[in-house]
């Protein structure tokens, strides 16, 4: 008899099935042959008929509401395996991929996220994320296969079960964008490490020109970041600062409108870091700071 795979898949999708197909079809593939649960973010285009017609395989689950990121929460809860690798419906995971996580996970008790290698498009080049992440400048910790990271891509993590259910998983009041600093943070203020590992590689295929409104979204998150985790004058600092911005930038006057209207809910919400951490991101700010040109 074969052993159930230790990884299983969450990919959140909505209205992309064509992609989504794509994205299937390569894992569906994996020698590691992981269960893979499609959480369809109520999309009006054919994704569950290609989930039910063409993979039986998968299990789908159709959401009445578009959740966005807090869509793979629910994937999460539908499996039962130890870890959970994320996809989104414009990448896949390598070969061998899964199982070399699954192995790093087995070994380091408190590694609760790998924040993977990821290789883009048709000719597979690394992305600058790879770099920042492997150039983090927090301090080695014998306790964590790679660099100690604050930073991951969603499409590239596989993360422990036991830790994401524990740290809360993705936050609801950010929706999408930048939401992965936010679970990185709650992660490592439980005391469960992240870390880069290139050795796990994820394909990542993104359409040309992206989310049209992802930057105001980015913006916007990484202030209501600011206000549920990091220290209150910091966090007035940088309001301000996109209050400032929003003088002549109208992108940056959505991103404070969005996150104006969220605050009284951030504000409830908030739970600062533990001065370890605190410590921690503000090390990574510095480095995001002095190389630009490499922040993901």
């Amino acid at each position: 008899m074969t052993a159930p795979a230790p990884v299983g898949v969450v990919v959140a999708t909505r209205n992309r099935a064509e992609r989504l197909a794509t994205a299937l079809e390569r894992l569906r593939d994996l020698p590691e042959r992981p269960p893979v649960v499609v959480v369809d973010n109520a999309s009006r285009d054919r994704t569950a008929s290609l989930v039910a017609g063409e993979h039986p395989e998968v299990r789908l689950i159709r959401l009445a509401r578009n959740r966005g990121a807090v869509a793979r929460n629910d994937g999460v809860a539908a499996l039962d395996t130890p870890y959970v690798a994320f996809s989104d419906d414009d990448s896949w995971w390598a070969p061998g991929a899964l199982r070399t996580a699954a192995g790093l996970l087995d070994r380091h008790p408190r590694l609760g996220l790998v924040a993977a290698g990821v290789r883009v498009g048709e000719a597979a080049v690394p992305d600058p994320l790879d770099a920042v992440l492997a150039a983090s400048p927090l301090p080695p910790d014998p306790t964590l296969p790679g660099p100690a990271v604050l930073g991951f891509l969603a499409c590239a993590a596989v993360v422990r079960r036991s830790a994401f259910l524990d740290a809360g998983g993705f936050h609801p009041l950010l929706f999408f964008g930048a939401e992965e600093t936010l679970l990185a943070y709650d992660l490592a203020a439980r005391g469960w490490g992240v870390a880069h590992c290139p050795e796990v590689v994820a394909h990542h295929h993104p359409s040309p020109g992206g989310r049209g409104d992802r930057p105001v979204l980015v913006r916007r998150n990484e202030l209501l970041t600011a206000w549920l985790r990091r220290p209150l004058p910091l966090a007035l600092r940088r309001t301000a600062a996109l209050a400032a911005d929003g003088r002549h930038d109208p992108a940056a006057r959505r991103a404070l409108g969005g996150a104006l209207l969220r605050l009284p809910s951030a504000l409830r919400r908030r739970s600062p870091l533990p001065p370890r951490v605190e410590a921690a991101a503000r090390r990574v700010e510095r480095q995001r700071e002095e190389a630009p040109a490499h922040a993901g």
